[in-house]
């Protein structure tokens, strides 16, 4: 019985010492656990303060710096042009082809309509938007424009969910809401001519 009960005391003191080990084990984990996530944070902050200050750099980098002046004479050359453009075929309708005003208006949008296409669909209105800026997006040819390359954009998704769908992303929201103004005025237009 004693070497029973010396093997318990010993197997207990092995137990008490092995808790003793864990607990201290268990606190040394905790302090290097601690001083792990003092130390990442510390880094952490550090990383993101130069991720911060890289993306800055990058952004300036590729962020263009334009000449205020120089563009807006780019777009009052490009803006000019494309107006008289219109008005020599305002002109060419009503002199050479006889045509009221109101037809060769129509002739006119027409044919600017038709011209914007063509050189949108080639590439090269495009290029003439990107160097003249505003002065490009003039309302009736920068409408077309912007039908005309959505229409190029999403053909490669086909027809229907391509073309179909995809077609007035830019120029929808312009026409819901030049019909909606158009019917509210016209709607203000009849109630003064009415009641007054």
């Amino acid at each position: 019985m004693v070497d029973g009960e010396r093997e318990m005391q010993d197997l207990q003191r092995g137990l008490l010492f092995d808790e003793r080990k864990d607990a201290e084990n268990e606190e040394m984990l905790r302090e290097s656990e601690e001083m792990q996530r003092g130390t990442a944070e510390g880094e952490t902050a550090t990383a993101t303060e130069e991720k911060k200050q890289e993306y800055q750099d990058y952004i300036t980098a590729i962020t263009p710096v334009h000449c205020w002046w120089k563009q807006m004479g780019k777009a009052f050359l490009v803006g000019g042009l494309i107006c008289c453009l219109g008005q020599f075929i305002l002109w060419i309708c009503k002199s050479r082809f006889g045509l009221d005003e109101a037809n060769s208006a129509i002739a006119c949008s027409l044919i600017l309509i038709f011209l914007t296409d063509l050189f949108t669909g080639f590439g090269v209105y495009p290029k003439l938007v990107k160097w003249g800026g505003a002065g490009a997006l003039v309302p009736i040819t920068g409408f077309a424009n912007s039908i005309c390359a959505e229409a190029i954009e999403y053909k490669k998704e086909g027809w229907v969910f391509g073309v179909g769908c995809k077609i007035f992303n830019i120029a929808g929201p312009v026409i819901l809401y030049g019909v909606f103004v158009s019917w509210l005025l016209g709607l203000i237009y009849w109630a003064m001519h009415y009641f007054m």
